[in-house]
């Protein structure tokens, strides 16, 4: 079976009640998960459905597009994550140890890493598709941004798989229009507003940081493999002594959870009960939101870490529209990389918060934050014969989303009001090191 299912906010900008509208991204709850367990992928979960464009109001026309990307679909990181794994069911193979279910697993694991093997971290087919979707859709929806031959740059992190991605997007916007002159680059020039982390971060996240007690206790008291084990080993005494319970339910999860990122048709899901999925994807939602997101457990620590990429998007846009040309600017980065900007850019439900571990699920979900290929764009318009009257709007996975930003015309917010609004909470921040 295919499971590829396709702390500062200023008073002086207020959350008009105008700007509030229906969204997908509300916070999740159990029975919504339980509902799509592909989404207990978590970061691993494949790009989610686009949204609907509303029409931009009469007289104003898309000049300039800034988008932030996540790279596309990817197999697990390494090659190790799965030969843990199949390792485990080799020796107990040879031991005879394993039941029916356990051998049909094995051999399922001989699929996926015939296919896998010498690819961990790789750009997935399924990842090249994502990113040539996203760039059609853009296309189609802004044609007026693509008319002519207008000047546009793209750049990527060092990480072929974010090149790749980058290079998936562009050539499709070039298959629309030839004349487009997209000048692409991965180099160490961008790595400080593309992937940039302070000192102080990075220290606040290692297992010395002082998040890292309590996030173990309740990683310890979500993984729960004694049911698991018992259908797939026949020998009690040969898990006891020859496997780690908790490391192989572990690692069955993120194969379990990467296939809808690959083109193999296998499925492990019916392995799993509903609910031990959903306790292993609340530890890596915990640690994503700690780690990278709004917790105010950090104290805005890990947002900040966005700072530069946000300032970048202010000053691109400022040259963008005193150009008076039509262009665009790509960024493709990674999940801890998107989920601080989504943050600091207070995009809807992407930066509240909750201090009650059990309850950080309901209040941000990295599956709708930081996708494969989740992206975040800002699409900015112009009023004919007023070029100083300039709107935007901003799409999370393609999907119009609010941020607390008063505006008489949602989806769309007055540039003024939005630039004032990122420029007050990046003049609030410490310079970087």
């Amino acid at each position: 079976m295919n499971f590829r299912l396709k702390r500062t906010v200023f008073s002086t900008i207020l959350f008009a009640a105008s700007a509030v509208h229906t969204s997908s991204y509300a916070q999740a709850t159990r029975e919504e998960i339980f509902d799509n367990i592909a989404v207990t992928g978590g970061v691993y979960y494949a790009y989610p459905a686009p949204g609907v464009q509303t029409k931009a109001p009469e007289g104003y026309e898309p000049f300039y597009i800034s988008h932030f990307g996540r790279h596309g679909s990817r197999w697990l990181i390494s090659d190790e994550e799965y030969i843990r794994v199949m390792e485990v069911f080799e020796k107990a193979h040879q031991a005879g140890k394993l039941t029916p279910l356990g051998e049909d697993v094995r051999k399922r694991l001989a699929i996926v890493w015939a296919d896998a093997e010498g690819r961990g971290g790789d750009l997935s087919p399924v990842g090249v598709d994502q990113q040539r979707g996203i760039a059609e859709r853009m296309y189609q929806a802004f044609p007026e941004v693509f008319k002519g031959a207008p000047e546009m740059s793209a750049c990527a992190t060092l990480v072929i798989r974010c090149v790749l991605s980058m290079d998936a997007f562009c050539e499709r916007l070039k298959e629309f229009n030839p004349q487009l002159k997209i000048e692409r680059e991965s180099s160490n020039k961008y790595m400080p507003y593309l992937n940039f982390h302070t000192q102080e971060a990075m220290k606040f996240t290692s297992h010395k940081g002082p998040w890292y007690e309590e996030f173990r206790k309740f990683e310890k008291s979500h993984v729960r493999p004694e049911r698991l084990m018992n259908s797939l080993f026949s020998d009690k005494e040969f898990v006891h002594k020859r496997v780690n319970p908790e490391e192989l339910m572990r690692g069955l999860y993120a194969i379990a959870s990467d296939m809808q990122d690959v083109e193999q048709e296998v499925s492990f899901y019916d392995i799993f009960e509903k609910q031990e999925l959903f306790d292993i994807w609340q530890i890596h939602n915990y640690k994503n939101y700690v780690c990278d997101g709004p917790s105010p457990m950090t104290n805005g620590l890990m947002v900040a870490n966005a700072k530069p990429t946000l300032e970048n998007i202010i000053d691109a846009a400022d040259e963008a529209i005193a150009s008076g040309r039509n262009s665009a600017t790509f960024r493709f980065a990674h999940d801890g990389n998107i989920i601080p900007l989504a943050g600091l850019m207070k995009l809807e439900n992407c930066y509240n918060e909750e201090a009650d571990p059990d309850k950080f699920y309901q209040a941000w979900c990295n599956y709708k934050v930081a996708p494969m290929a989740g992206n975040i764009q800002l699409v900015f318009f112009r009023k004919k014969g007023s070029p100083e009257d300039v709107i935007v709007k901003l799409l999370l996975h393609e999907h119009e989303v609010s941020i607390p930003v008063k505006t008489d015309m949602s989806p769309f917010y007055h540039w003024q009001d939005v630039r004032a609004f990122y420029k007050g909470i990046v003049d609030s921040l410490p310079d970087r090191p």
